[in-house]
């Protein structure tokens, strides 16, 4: 995320995503009422009265201001879309008053006018633009012949696979068992190579494969080789990938480790509700009677309440009284934990 231009006298602050992470970001940042402008195309018909059948129009492209009312990201498609009355573009290509949806994508800058910018929508700029400049890691759990990949983003984990690599067993005969074995590899490291700016990768895994295809790195690609460290797990799979990020190997090799920090603190706070705790509590009026003592250590929010006030209040309170506030997100699975207690949480210092 870069900043193109702020303006805090209007309340203009122009972004500018670069990255799939960055439209999440902006699809907190951006809300109802806000006035948002970016560059967006529209097919413009022939208002003549000479148009013909077939002709469907020209498209058009032109910066247009919307007052949004809904915005969607699709996590899947890596599209972000904010739908509103128009307020601003040219009279003569489009109707004012009348709706549209702005399609915002990479590349693009977009501009967001709001009445206040709330210090959380401030850090959360700050932090965006933050992460950009910091290296992502990757996570590749082996079990037999089955490898699972996951990639951190801001947002949450990404999951590739499975890559299935049709390895018989060792008592089963199959006169090209290494052929076989090294494309299963091939594989693994050509999905490895399509994602830029990796710099740390986990391998890991129950049994011995993962060692094995270290090996095959060291052998075949030294580079990713060098950034890899192994790990064993209890389980492959996803379960593989969630329980590497629980130990929190990833802020080890100085990667992204935002998500594996989210989880692992979730798991403090689900361990504390199991032992019957007085040094954790959940729901809004529980944690807010707790900020208020000045006891909390650390607060929890998933990412959807923090455009509420009353959970605003809640978060200044900490802050200002010494506590930690973590943004959780909603996509991943310590999120769904955290909304599954309210969407708010906290560690204490002592019990109230």
């Amino acid at each position: 995320m870069r900043i193109v231009h702020q303006d805090t006298k209007k309340g203009i602050i122009e972004l500018l995503p670069e990255t799939l992470d960055d439209l999440w970001h902006l699809s907190h940042l951006i809300e109802p009422g806000d006035l948002l402008s970016a560059r967006t195309t529209r097919r413009i018909q022939d208002t003549t009265g000479e148009r013909l059948r077939s002709d469907r129009g020209i498209k058009k492209t032109f910066f247009m201001g919307i007052r949004v009312e809904s915005v969607n990201f699709h996590r899947y498609t890596g599209k972000l879309r904010a739908t509103g009355v128009i307020e601003r573009g040219p009279e003569d290509l489009v109707p004012l008053g009348s709706h549209h949806t702005l399609d915002l994508k990479l590349k693009n800058p977009v501009k967001i006018q709001k009445e206040k910018w709330s210090r959380w929508h401030l850090k959360r700029i700050k932090d965006a633009v933050k992460a950009s400049k910091i290296p992502k890691a990757l996570v590749v759990v082996i079990e037999d012949d089955n490898a699972d990949i996951g990639i951190l983003r801001q947002y949450g984990v990404e999951y590739y696979g499975p890559i299935v690599g049709g390895v018989s067993g060792k008592r089963m005969v199959q006169k090209n068992r290494q052929q076989v074995i090294e494309k299963f590899y091939d594989q693994i490291m050509e999905t490895i190579n399509t994602f830029e700016g990796i710099e740390g990768v986990v391998i890991a895994g129950p049994g011995f494969g993962k060692n094995d295809f270290y090996k095959y790195l060291e052998q075949n690609n030294t580079e990713i080789s060098k950034k890899s460290i192994l790990e064993s797990t209890g389980a492959g799979g996803r379960a593989g990938i969630r329980e590497v990020l629980q130990k929190g190997l990833l802020e080890d090799m100085a990667t992204e480790g935002r998500i594996a920090e989210e989880m692992r603190v979730m798991t403090e706070v689900l361990q504390e509700i199991g032992k019957s705790s007085n040094l954790v509590t959940y729901g809004k009026k529980e944690v807010e009677t707790t900020a208020q003592a000045g006891a909390v250590e650390q607060l929890l929010v998933i990412d959807k309440l923090v455009r509420k006030l009353d959970v605003e209040k809640i978060m200044n309170t900490t802050e200002n009284l010494g506590g930690k506030v973590m943004v959780i997100s909603s996509e991943h699975e310590g999120g769904k934990q955290l909304q599954a207690l309210g969407g708010i949480a906290a560690l204490l210092r002592y019990g109230v």
